[in-house]
């Protein structure tokens, strides 16, 4: 579905991505992990036109979407849940809802609102309060579900379990893998990295700008190098 071939991206003189490759199959979760620095915010901000490409290539079902505009990567299929979440906080989370399935012209968004609430019930039970006035998780609740209201075929998040308590760390991959099993395409950047490795299928480990790792997911956990350096030198389950 998404196919990286050779992108470098940066600011100004400071690269932060250095010719990387990557491939998420259509109904995976694919992660990217790495250390602070790393690049991966970078790389996900690069596929949603958030920053132009200095070269390389990004493909969305085979076309062409490096350099595009955002509003018109989100219209091929793209939605993206934020690192930090960027919830509008003084509009309602209804409001907040809403500005998710902005461009959409369909006549489906009232049954996708619909579905949104019985994931996410809290959501519902505070459809009139302020977002900026909900939790921690209540609002990555309402960043997943805006992300959602646009219809995306590929879903970006961007550091999910940021600032979560565990328990709600453990209800917000759940609710990732329920979204892929009903066929959400999914590209995961997390610093959990054992969460995220224990969910996706395949992995790709970003370091100082560049791929220097990649392969299925349980294959990566165990990989001396990355045990090492993101899992405390512990062999996962």
């Amino acid at each position: 579905m998404l196919q990286i071939e050779q992108l470098a991206a940066g600011y100004g003189n400071i690269k932060a991505l250095k010719s990387i490759d990557m491939i998420v199959p259509a109904g995976s979760i694919v992660s990217l992990i790495g250390a602070n620095g790393a690049g991966k915010t970078t790389a996900m901000k690069v596929i949603m036109g958030l920053i132009k490409p200095d070269s390389g290539q990004i493909l969305f079902k085979s076309q062409e979407i490096g350099g595009l505009a955002t509003h018109k990567i989100v219209s091929r299929g793209l939605s993206l849940v934020p690192e930090g979440r960027n919830i509008l906080s003084r509009m309602t989370v209804l409001e907040n809802l809403e500005m998710g399935a902005c461009q959409r012209r369909d006549n489906e968004v009232q049954e996708d609102m619909k579905r949104i609430f019985r994931r996410f019930p809290i959501l519902e039970e505070r459809k009139q309060q302020l977002g900026g006035t909900l939790s921690g998780g209540q609002q990555q609740m309402l960043a997943i579900g805006r992300a959602l209201m646009a219809r995306p075929k590929l879903l970006l998040l961007d550091e999910p379990s940021m600032g979560l308590a565990p328990l709600v760390v453990a209800d917000i991959f759940k609710v990732i893998q329920e979204i892929n099993q009903e066929g959400m395409t999914i590209l995961l950047v997390e610093q959990n990295v054992r969460q995220a490795l224990k969910i996706a299928q395949y992995a790709y480990v970003l370091e100082t700008g560049k791929i220097i790792l990649h392969g299925q997911a349980k294959n990566i956990a165990n990989n001396p190098r990355v045990m090492e350096a993101y899992l405390g030198g512990k062999k996962t389950s």
